[in-house]
């Protein structure tokens, strides 16, 4: 789970997560394009596939080549474990951790 806050720690990253949600299955070239057109980063496409590892590497990024052609997904399944950590209400019985019963 620390590889998944640290990739998501970064906006640029979450940027990228937010347009593979907008449109899956992206090149590295079309991430680049949508995140200078939709979000005014001008960051470098190395720069980009330096992010595009680090989320692959936390398992919130999965790729699939075709040809020379390299597509990023978005992959959900390493969020699971936060949202029933903190977000499931069936994990909790709705009092803050640590709250003791009155």
């Amino acid at each position: 789970m620390v590889d998944v806050f640290k990739a998501l720690a970064d906006p640029t990253r979450r940027t990228i997560l937010d347009e593979l949600t907008a449109r899956d299955g992206q090149t590295l070239f079309e991430i680049c394009g949508r995140l200078a057109t939709n979000h005014g980063l001008g960051s470098s496409r190395q720069a980009i596939s330096q992010h595009l590892d680090l989320l692959e590497a936390a398992g919130l990024v999965e790729t699939r080549r075709e040809g020379r052609y390299k597509f990023h997904y978005l992959n959900t399944g390493p969020l699971v474990p936060i949202i029933q950590r903190w977000l499931d209400p069936s994990e909790s019985d709705g009092r803050p951790t640590g709250e003791a019963e009155s």
